[in-house]
């Protein structure tokens, strides 16, 4: 099936609520190709990438959906702070954060950083032929 989304983004206000609303507009943004799977691993990792850029970045920080067609899906999250986000480890449970980055890693396709002297993009792809990782 072919898509015929293009591309859509928003600039996020840099509050608790992001997250929800980074969901929001996920659910409105990608086309109707994906299956179940797709579209929850996608508003999971949205979540945490948004919720990463809240706490650790710095405004403006813009979500980017991209729609492959019914094979991919891919989120941009970017924003105006410097660094880099770090692999955390999903074991470890006395921690009460961390887990973002390796819930990334290990849902998506592949994931990946840009940098550039205004900030950074953090990025993920989902394809729907992949099996979880799990």
């Amino acid at each position: 099936m072919e898509c015929l989304t293009s591309p859509r983004r928003i600039e996020l206000r840099c509050t608790p609520e992001a997250g929800k609303t980074a969901r929001d507009f996920l659910d409105e943004s990608y086309c109707n190709c994906h299956d179940g799977r797709v579209c929850e691993d996608a508003a999971l990792l949205v979540s945490e990438l948004v919720t990463n850029a809240v706490r650790h970045g710095a405004p403006p920080i813009v979500l980017e959906v991209r729609c492959g067609g019914a094979q991919t899906l891919e989120v941009r999250v970017r924003d105006g702070g410097p660094g880099q986000p770090l692999l955390g480890n999903l074991a470890d449970l006395d921690r009460e954060g961390g887990r973002g980055v390796a819930l990334i890693d290990l849902l998506s396709e592949a994931w990946g950083t840009e940098t550039d002297p205004s900030g950074k993009t953090v990025w993920f792809r989902l394809n729907v032929d992949s099996p979880t990782k799990i």
